[in-house]
């Protein structure tokens, strides 16, 4: 393996700081990010971690690896997702391939679009009140 070989594969890993290492991650392992305080979790299937950073900041490193803000203390990686189903209350839930469930607020419900790269059969449904309303795809 060339060293520009080696480069480009260890730009899919991020360095997270944990304590008094540092540990690479590969941002496609991790599931979501929640708020905790001041810190936040990156929770991936098997573990997790605690760091002291902002969801803001999370938000803004994390959307060139696929991750979606959902609430304002909550980001997912799209490739968890599953399904969304829109509620009366104008909110939506959003469950991962791991069965975990989440509330995607209203004021989050725009960045829906971004879980797929086309849609089917919902495109026009994602916008405007006509999606909030909707009981089903």
């Amino acid at each position: 393996m060339t060293l520009d070989e080696m480069t480009k594969r260890n730009k899919s890993r991020i360095g997270i700081k944990t304590g008094r290492t540092i540990v690479f991650l590969n941002p496609e392992e991790v599931v979501s990010i929640s708020a905790q305080g001041n810190y936040v979790v990156l929770q991936r299937e098997n573990e997790s971690h605690l760091l002291r950073e902002s969801i803001s900041v999370m938000a803004e490193k994390m959307v060139a690896y696929g991750f979606v803000r959902i609430h304002r203390s909550i980001l997912v990686n799209r490739r968890f997702v599953e399904e969304i189903r829109p509620f009366l209350t104008g909110d939506y839930g959003l469950r991962l391939k791991s069965g975990k469930e989440f509330i995607v607020s209203r004021t989050y419900k725009k960045n829906l679009k971004a879980l797929a790269e086309s849609w089917i059969g919902a495109a026009s449904s994602l916008s405007g009140e006509r999606f909030a309303r909707r009981t089903e795809f």
